[in-house]
C-alpha cells in the first residue's frame, strides 16, 4: 500500500509536517523533512550536492517556507547525503549528536569527487564508484559542522510544537538520530530506516539497530519517514529489523561452519530481499557481523575496502 506518493518533490506527510523524496532512494538519493509551527521551522537533513540541495531549498520557499527562514537544522548522522548541503542553510542551528558532528567536522568531500575523477584507474572499483555516485556534482561543498550537540535526547521546541531527537546509534553511523514530531505521530528515521533499499552497517553491531528498530516502533508512529524509499509506517520499519535478524543469523550459522566472509555473502540467499535496491551492501554487512563475532581476526573494513568487498560481490552476482 502507498501511503504517499513517491515522486520527487515536498508531500505534506501530516499536518504541517513535509518530506521531501528523491526516488528510487538508491546510492545518494536521500530524503528530507520539515517541520513548521508559528514563525519558527525545523529542517531535517540536506542533500548530497549543493545543486539538489538549492533544488530542494528553492521548492520548499516558493511551495511551503514563504518570507520564513529555517531557525534549525537536524542532520541525522554524518553521511554526506544528510548533510553535504548544510552551507546553504544560512542562520540555522545546526543540530546533531556529539558523534555524529565530530565525523562531519572530519569529513572531506574532496576525497570521495577524487576518487571519481580517477574512477578510470581503478578498474572494478573505479566503476562501482561511477554506479554509486557518478550522478553527482561534489563541487564547492565547504563542510559545515553541526553548532548544537547532545547525547541522548534533545527536545527541540519550534514554535508551539515540540521534535524529539533521539539518539539511537551507533548503528547505521556511530551517531544516528531520530525525530519524532508527537502532535502528529511522524517520525524521520534518517539511515536507521531504508525501505526498498538494503541497509548496510557503517558502524553497527546489529543488535543496537535492531535494538533502534523496536525503539522506533514503540514510538507508535502513524508515518515515517526513510533516509531513502517512500514514505512507510510501523510495517517498514519491522521489515528492515527482519533483513537485520536474517543476516546476522545467516552470518553467524557460517561463520561457526568455518566459512570466511565473502564467501559467506555469496552463500547466502536473500530470497524476499534481493529485490532492494543496492543489495551488494549484503558483502559488507556479512564482513561486519564477522567482524562481531572475532574482532581479533576479522577487522573493521575501511572505506575502500569496504567498496571493493561490495563491488566484487556485485560483479559476483552480476
Amino acid at each position: 500500500m502507498t501511503i504517499i506518493e513517491y515522486t520527487k518533490g515536498w508531500h505534506e506527510v501530516a499536518r504541517d509536517t513535509y518530506a521531501y523524496l528523491q526516488p528510487r532512494g538508491q546510492w545518494g538519493y536521500s530524503n528530507a523533512g520539515f517541520v513548521v509551527s508559528d514563525e519558527q521551522c525545523l529542517l531535517v537533513d540536506t542533500l548530497f550536492s549543493l545543486d539538489l540541495t538549492e533544488q530542494m531549498l528553492s521548492s520548499l520557499r516558493a511551495d511551503i517556507l514563504g518570507q520564513r527562514s529555517i531557525d534549525f537544522l537536524v542532520n541525522t548522522h554524518n553521511n554526506g547525503d544528510h548533510c553535504y548541503g548544510n552551507q546553504l542553510v544560512t542562520g540555522a542551528t545546526i543540530i546533531s549528536s556529539s558523534a555524529t558532528a565530530i565525523d562531519v567536522a572530519h569529513d572531506d568531500p574532496e576525497l570521495l569527487k577524487g576518487t571519481l575523477e580517477s574512477a578510470s584507474q581503478l578498474g572494478s572499483l573505479g566503476a562501482y564508484f561511477q554506479h554509486c555516485f557518478g550522478d553527482f556534482d561534489f563541487s564547492g561543498i565547504t563542510v559545515t559542522a553541526p553548532t548544537s550537540t547532545f547525547t541522548g535526547e534533545l527536545v527541540v521546541a519550534v514554535g508551539t510544537r515540540e521534535v524529539r531527537l533521539i539518539e539511537l546509534g551507533p548503528a547505521h553511523t556511530v551517531g544516528d538520530i531520530v525525530a519524532f514530531v508527537p502532535d502528529v505521530a511522524t517520525l524521520f528515521a534518517g539511515d536507521l530506516l531504508f525501505v526498498d533499499g538494503t541497509p548496510i552497517l557503517w558502524a553497527g553491531p546489529f543488535s543496537n539497530w535492531i535494538r533502534a528498530c523496536n525503539v522506533m516502533v514503540g514510538l507508535q508512529p502513524h508515518r515515517v519517514v526513510p533516509g531513502h524509499g517512500p514514505v512507510t509506517d510501523v510495517k517498514g520499519i519491522g521489515r528492515v529489523r527482519d533483513y537485520l535478524e536474517y543476516v546476522y543469523s545467516e552470518s553467524l550459522s557460517r561463520y561457526e561452519a568455518g566459512v570466511e566472509p565473502f564467501d559467506a555473502a555469496l552463500d547466502i540467499d536473500l530470497g524476499i530481499f534481493v529485490t532492494w535496491n543496492d543489495n551488494e551492501r549484503l558483502a559488507l554487512n556479512v564482513a561486519m557481523a564477522y567482524h562481531e563475532f572475532d574482532p581479533q581476526r576479522f577487522g573493521t573494513p575501511g572505506a575502500l575496502e569496504a567498496f571493493t568487498i561490495m563491488a566484487n560481490y556485485r560483479e559476483a552476482k552480476s
